[in-house]
């Protein structure tokens, strides 16, 4: 995926498509309306975040009454859910289908060798209720496609895509875009990672960027856990901020960085016209 990704994003420079300077996130219903309150345990739990200036104890009580749809619980995802669990996000919705195996374990940090060959959405949502016993966590032990998409994306207020194919990604984003929900886009390939925050109702959306699977793409790749992680903690963050109401999003913009030689390259993003999916929007 990744590799298909940088090489849209270069024809789109190549073309001269460059993007609007305005990086301001514009959203329906976010940040989120806070909840009335914190109890003295959550006060306690996130005492040292709530310190940051921008966001505070009302920036968190918008955390506990968020909701977040993630798409695979791998090794994107899970670091993705678990960092939001860890954060204070209310609810968490995840898709992740399949049982544990040894190749999971390099990289899938909810995964534990005790629990190969069980289901991964129950361990994924024991960790992470072990993490924060307050989290509601709903499990679906499926990948998401067009009709799960369609009936969970309303229901959230932000999405995180983390799925190695394609079709769970295009999945979301069409949902997103039709039901005006922000959308954030993770993925890797080796020691190499991109991300980029996709605004309510699109433009530009994903299919803007990549319009169709492509003809290389394969399920499996290299993968270190490492990259998937810090990725991860990039998307984490994104949903965090949109969530809160706080910072700077990358939205219209697409962060490709190398750990190989720890190189960071930023690319501007603009909706293109005849984008099939998001030109009808918004």
């Amino acid at each position: 995926m990744l590799k298909s990704l940088i090489a849209e994003t270069v024809r789109w420079q190549a073309n001269g498509l460059r993007l609007n300077p305005d990086l301001k996130t514009m959203l329906d219903d976010l940040p989120k309306t806070p909840a009335e309150s914190l109890t003295d345990e959550e006060k306690a739990t996130y005492q040292w975040q709530m310190w940051t200036t921008d966001f505070g104890e009302i920036g968190q009580r918008r955390l506990k009454n968020s909701s977040v749809l993630i798409s695979r619980c791998g090794g994107l995802g899970s670091v993705v859910a678990y960092e939001l669990a860890a954060a204070g996000v209310g609810r968490l919705v995840i898709a992740h289908a399949g049982n544990v195996k040894h190749s999971d374990l390099n990289r899938q940090l909810l995964m534990t060798h005790g629990w190969l060959g069980k289901p991964r959405i129950e361990t994924i949502e024991k960790r992470l209720k072990e993490l924060n016993p307050r989290l509601e966590v709903v499990p679906i032990a499926s990948n998401l496609d067009d009709e799960l998409a369609e009936k969970w994306v309303p229901q959230v207020d932000v999405c995180v895509g983390a799925a190695p194919m394609f079709q769970e990604r295009f999945a979301m984003n069409d949902a997103c875009v039709r039901h005006r929900k922000p959308y954030v886009n993770c993925a890797m390939y080796d020691t190499a990672a991109t991300i980029s925050t996709f605004s309510a109702g699109g433009k530009p959306c994903l299919r803007c960027l990549t319009p169709e699977v492509p003809e290389h793409w394969k399920r499996e790749f290299p993968v270190f856990g490492a990259t998937s992680g810090t990725v991860a903690c990039m998307g984490a963050m994104e949903a965090i901020k949109l969530l809160a109401g706080f910072g700077q999003t990358l939205e219209r913009r697409v962060l490709h960085f190398d750990l190989r030689e720890m190189s960071f390259q930023e690319f501007s993003l603009d909706k293109v016209e005849y984008c099939s999916v998001c030109r009808n929007h918004g």
